[in-house]
């Protein structure tokens, strides 16, 4: 985990960027190598779908739980802070045992969405670029 990532997702301290992922985040994880930025958000955008239509059809707690922090752990891991702290919020409420709450999965689910239309919006321009 990158160093302060859970202390500010704990303290809701993160600044929101106004991308879904902090690019400047993802290039230092890329270690600044553009075609494995490129592979990293097309494994990390298959994970967040993968998981998120998991999550949807999880039956029990221990199930959202695995889904949630796999959702929040990839998404810490490429600077999606939005889509992590939604997961991370979610994860707290059933571990306190609160029952799922609908909007929270409503709110999930549109960050996966923007995130994935975001990558998709820059893998094609990278297309491009190639």
């Amino acid at each position: 985990m990158i160093a302060g990532a859970k202390h500010s997702l704990q303290q809701g301290t993160r600044r929101m960027p106004s991308r879904p992922i902090d690019m400047m985040h993802l290039t230092k994880q890329a270690l600044g190598d553009a075609g494995l930025e490129g592979e990293i958000l097309r494994a990390y955008s298959e994970t967040i779908g993968t998981h998120f239509a998991k999550l949807e059809r999880s039956t029990n707690v221990d199930d959202l739980l695995h889904h949630l922090h796999t959702l929040k752990g990839a998404s810490i891991g490429v600077g999606a802070w939005a889509l992590a702290e939604h997961a991370h919020v979610m994860a707290n409420e059933l571990k306190t045992g609160e029952a799922v709450n609908p909007e929270r999965v409503d709110d999930i689910h549109m960050a996966v969405e923007e995130v994935q239309a975001f990558i998709s919006q820059r893998l094609a321009f990278a297309d491009l670029d190639a």
